[in-house]
């Protein structure tokens, strides 16, 4: 079926439950930000595959929401459709409850599958349609039903993170997660971020492809710890771990059914409503009291302890290592050696692949040259890839997991000749990286805050780009998490999270001229404790990402001496963390790579 054939039979079952609007995020029933195939609905009927998008799809329109990651994608991906895109962010398009709240029909309907669309976002479309007199429709997925070839639930195996690198005991965890509940008079904490219940129990899996994660509930009461998950193809030594820690394990499905049960009846219930589904909170409400706020372990997951950092930073070795094979091969045999997107990804995986303890790839490698890397989450695709020439940039952004930890870093490697613009624009977003690279700052400064130190570069030259300039990044779990970003939009109802030593934050600035090409250059950055003067704690930051910055394409006059200073410091510090794991050749290579400017 086309994007419009879809589009038509979805409106035929609207129409034939009194549905006038239906809605379609890209969420599982976790919130997750990544999501298994048998979740992509949204992808299925618009076409766009995007990681984030929203659809609404009414009796005579339809509607996708996208940020400025994907406005060139999804352009594409649904020009030959009915779709009309709406541009997050762009003066005059409306949020999603707006456009909502405008076309709601009095006594109308809105639909949507409740176990994909938090409680918290629900609730406001429940309060537009009490205001006209209307109704809600969640019980039933009408994606499902036009879906035939729908896969079905992952049920992926699973595998326990020993002390050694998780650094802290699942009975350590739960005994911290009891006292939080303690002091917000809650008695049963439910969880449903596939994150948080990974990182409390130390198991990981592979439901969603690079995020070693597994569909499930948890339920933390004062007394108990009660799984609720699908185990049939889990090992018995993960089994006996769980029967170990007095883990009781209930089907993935029941956690529906266990909120109305006797246990819950008057418990107070701590539970994000930003992220637990709607159908649970309308099952639950019968029974508890709702105290809505954090997940304690959003900031415990966060806040790195000396275990996973002293880990992380070995993953960044063999991440370093790889990745500096991989643009030595690329920048010595472009023009001779016949090179694609998707050959230059290959080897980049296969070099991460030779390292001890590699587990998986922590996201799709993208692999983007000339006007593809304008798009920010481009993918390359089998028979539409574009041919490597000795010219213009070359942008792969990539990153894996080891049993030590997670990584993520952007490179945009200069192929040959580039234009004075290309050049300039590249020094530009270097000096971003740079001065975020540098900063130091006092206890209680938010990555709101340094997302504007690090965007005055391109700011003065009345450039931008339309994203953030970092995310944190979880310890063998989905490479994208926080609180802790680097981000001057903050949305709306949220704060800016503080920086605390321990976090682990990309540092990933760019520019994007749309069928032209796109620059990025990315670091991790570990945040550690400073001096303390008379004003206060003062905190900085350590790069954890060892590989060479293309010095090609510099412009060194654009510089400051301080951000020449902290780029060769940078190198220095490559260079000999690298040397140890390279042969004579590939150290003498990096040398010249990292020289001194």
């Amino acid at each position: 079926m086309t994007t419009n054939e879809k589009i038509a039979k979805l409106r035929e079952l609207m129409s034939g439950r009194g549905i006038d609007m239906y809605l379609i995020p890209t969420d599982d029933f976790h919130s997750s930000e990544y999501v298994g195939e048998h979740f992509k609905a949204r992808s299925f009927i618009t076409g766009f595959t995007g990681s984030a998008g929203t659809a609404i799809i009414t009796k005579t329109e339809a509607h996708l929401w996208v940020d400025g990651r994907y406005f060139v994608q999804a352009a594409k991906q649904i020009a030959d459709s009915e779709i009309i895109l709406e541009r997050i962010g762009e003066p005059g398009v409306p949020e999603i409850d707006e456009f909502i709240e405008k076309h709601f029909e009095e006594a109308g309907c809105l639909g949507f599958d409740g176990r994909c669309v938090s409680a918290k976002n629900a609730a406001k479309y429940y309060d537009i349609a009490t205001e006209k007199q209307g109704t809600l429709f969640t019980t039933e997925d009408l994606v499902n039903i036009i879906w035939e070839d729908r896969p079905e639930l992952p049920k992926a195996t699973t595998w326990v993170l020993e002390d050694e690198y998780s650094g802290e005991s699942m009975q350590a965890k739960i005994y911290r997660i009891r006292d939080k509940m303690k002091k917000k008079k809650a008695d049963a904490h439910l969880i449903s971020s596939l994150y948080d219940i990974a990182y409390i129990l130390n198991i990981r899996g592979n439901d969603i492809e690079n995020v070693p994660v597994f569909l499930s509930f948890l339920l933390i009461t004062d007394d108990s710890v009660i799984l609720f998950t699908d185990t049939t193809n889990w090992p018995e030594e993960v089994m006996s771990y769980l029967n170990d820690n007095s883990v009781k394990l209930y089907p993935y499905n029941m956690v529906y059914h266990y909120m109305q049960s006797a246990d819950m009846a008057d418990r107070r219930v701590l539970l994000d409503e930003s992220l637990i589904n709607y159908n649970i909170v309308k099952e639950l409400k019968g029974s508890a009291k709702i105290i809505d706020g954090k997940n304690p372990s959003e900031l415990m997951r966060a806040i790195k302890n000396e275990t996973e950092i002293k880990n992380t930073k070995i993953a960044h070795i063999k991440d370093g290592v790889a990745c500096t094979k991989a643009i030595k091969y690329i920048k010595e045999n472009i023009g001779k050696v016949p090179m694609t997107e998707i050959t230059a990804s290959d080897y980049y995986e296969a070099r991460r692949r030779e390292q001890e303890n590699f587990l998986d790839l922590s996201f799709g490698t993208i692999s983007a040259y000339g006007g593809n890397a304008a798009m920010m989450h481009y993918s390359a695709k089998p028979g539409s890839e574009a041919t490597l020439k000795p010219e213009g940039f070359l942008l792969v952004d990539s990153g894996a997991h080891y049993l030590e930890g997670t990584t993520d870093i952007t490179r945009t490697i200069a192929l040959g000749p580039l234009t004075q613009q290309m050049k300039e624009y590249y020094t530009v977003v270097l000096r971003c990286h740079l001065r975020l690279l540098a900063a130091n700052f006092p206890k209680g400064v938010t990555g709101a805050n340094l997302d504007v130190l690090s965007r005055g570069p391109v700011w003065d030259m009345g450039l931008d780009y339309r994203c953030g300039t970092g995310h944190g990044v979880g310890h063998i779990l989905n490479v994208h998490e926080g609180p802790n970003n680097f981000r001057w939009r903050v949305p709306k109802g949220q704060n800016a999270a503080e920086l605390v030593p321990g976090m682990i934050t990309t540092d990933e600035p760019g520019l994007y001229i749309e069928d032209g090409f796109g620059i990025r250059i990315e670091n991790e950055l570990l945040c550690v404790a400073g001096e303390t003067t008379e004003y206060g704690d003062f905190r900085h930051f350590e790069a954890i990402t060892y590989c060479p910055i293309d010095l090609d394409p510099v412009i060194p006059e654009m510089m400051t001496e301080a951000e020449k200073k902290t780029l060769n410091d940078y190198h220095a510090m490559v260079r000999d963390t690298l040397k140890p794991y390279l042969t004579d050749e590939e150290y003498a290579w990096l040398v010249s790579e990292t020289r001194d400017i």
